[in-house]
């Protein structure tokens, strides 16, 4: 690309603290739990952030020289008292006329911007060339966002109005800070629930969704044979092998094959505690609220799952991402309750989006990693369904060398396919606009 992000000091910035070590004693836990709030939630955030040579600081006026683009973190404020998104804003310093659509980076459940700090670089890259923008945002509840009460009116038994009323407390949110920020249109690049929710805000406002990328999405299939274990996101160990790369591949009926037969051989040797980890995702229990039941023990909990899940990751980038899980998972606990209204046992969505999704005519994209415990079968069936229904601009990849956390596990493989399905979306825009103006 013709435009590119130069290299920036940090030491120009105001100084930050260092995060501290994942805790392996229990007193290390204790201080670690005492130090946690807000304050130290922000600087988490900001330590991952300054991995990005064009990120500027709330605090810095100066921006790097002959930068393509921007970026600036802020809380964009929503209509209800205290109710805000926060929100990374990667802006280009030259914005095109023609640009496309800008992209936005939604995270999955209990998760936050920070967990893409490996692809931002790769989309500012693209912003930064095509003169468009990219936007980061925590949902409600979630990240660093307003964690405000989340409630459900509806009766248990009432399973369609659970579902909307859950759904509606994200995308809704969602489309007033789309108003807010003066987007007309959006490519919306979701993981897991964040790519659920992606898929839903599309169903309720489809001329403000360019193209949609999933990757690893969540609530996608039926999934009669329970291959999915929710467990999983806490006991998987990620891939090592990571770091290596390869391309992102069209996926195919025996791939899918053989991954769902890996699921079924790790369903048959789920043992005790992954069953226990299961039925209390099943019953609305959140593993953070696990996490915060345990008080001090609660970072070594943290600790010993960011060590070994993100183990791909070089020794800082590990420590400083577990410091952000840390400070995400002990503030109050908000939107991570919507997930028993979601989903049913095993991240079977109470209503999949198989059934849904052909109503929508933009192109959409699934990604799912070659050890992914979301079954890539509702993939396919998807694929299949907006096919009968005309859509035949929707396509289906595998990651390599990645599980559940694709983007981190193998960021140079997904970080090529966002910017290749990227362009391919502008170009579906340009060829739309000539159809239109015959």
């Amino acid at each position: 690309m013709s435009a590119s992000i130069p290299a920036s000091s940090s030491s120009a910035f105001l100084p930050l603290p260092p995060a501290r070590g994942i805790p392996v004693t229990f007193t290390a836990s204790l201080k670690s739990w005492w130090a946690a709030g807000e304050k130290q939630g922000a600087a988490s955030e900001e330590r991952l952030l300054r991995r990005l040579p064009f990120f500027v600081p709330e605090k810095m006026a100066a921006a790097p020289d002959d930068s393509p683009v921007i970026a600036r973190g802020e809380r964009v404020e929503l209509a209800a008292p205290k109710h805000f998104l926060n929100t990374l804003s990667i802006k280009s310093t030259n914005p095109s006329p023609n640009a496309p659509p800008p992209a936005v980076v939604l995270h999955g459940y209990g998760a936050g911007l920070g967990f893409f700090f490996r692809n931002f670089p790769a989309l500012a890259q693209w912003a930064g060339h095509r003169g468009t923008d990219v936007f980061g945002v925590d949902w409600l509840g979630m990240g660093r966002s307003a964690r405000v009460p989340f409630t459900i009116k509806s009766k248990r038994d009432d399973i369609p109005g659970r579902v909307y009323e859950a759904e509606s407390f994200f995308v809704d949110s969602l489309e007033e800070w789309r108003i807010k920020m003066g987007l007309e249109k959006m490519t919306l690049i979701g993981h897991s629930l964040g790519a659920y929710f992606s898929v839903v805000y599309a169903l309720r406002h489809p001329t403000r969704v360019h193209k949609l990328i999933l990757l690893s999405p969540a609530g996608v299939p039926h999934d009669p044979n329970n291959l999915t274990m929710p467990s999983r996101e806490l006991t998987d160990t990620g891939d090592s092998e990571s770091s290596m790369g390869d391309f992102a591949v069209t996926a195919s009926a025996a791939e899918v094959k053989r991954i769902r037969e890996e699921q079924k051989a790790m369903k048959e040797k789920e043992s005790r505690s992954r069953r226990l980890l299961t039925y209390l995702w099943e019953e609305g229990w959140s593993p953070f609220q696990v996490v915060r039941s345990t008080l001090f023990w609660g970072p070594m909990l943290v600790g010993k799952y960011s060590s070994r899940r993100f183990s791909g990751l070089t020794e800082d980038e590990t420590r400083d991402i577990h410091d952000y899980i840390l400070n995400i998972t002990l503030a109050k606990g908000s939107g991570e309750y919507c997930i028993s209204h979601i989903l049913a046992p095993y991240a079977h969505a109470r209503m999949p989006l198989v059934d849904r999704v052909s109503a929508l005519k933009i192109p959409i994209t699934f990604v799912y990693g070659e050890h992914d415990w979301m079954d890539p079968q509702g993939g396919l069936q998807s694929l299949e369904n907006l096919r009968k229904a005309g859509n035949y601009d929707s396509k289906m990849y595998n990651i390599p060398y990645a599980g559940h956390h694709v983007y981190l596990d193998n960021p140079k493989a997904v970080n090529e396919l966002l910017i290749a399905e990227l362009d391919e979306a502008e170009k579906q825009q340009h060829l739309f606009a000539s159809s239109q103006s015959r």
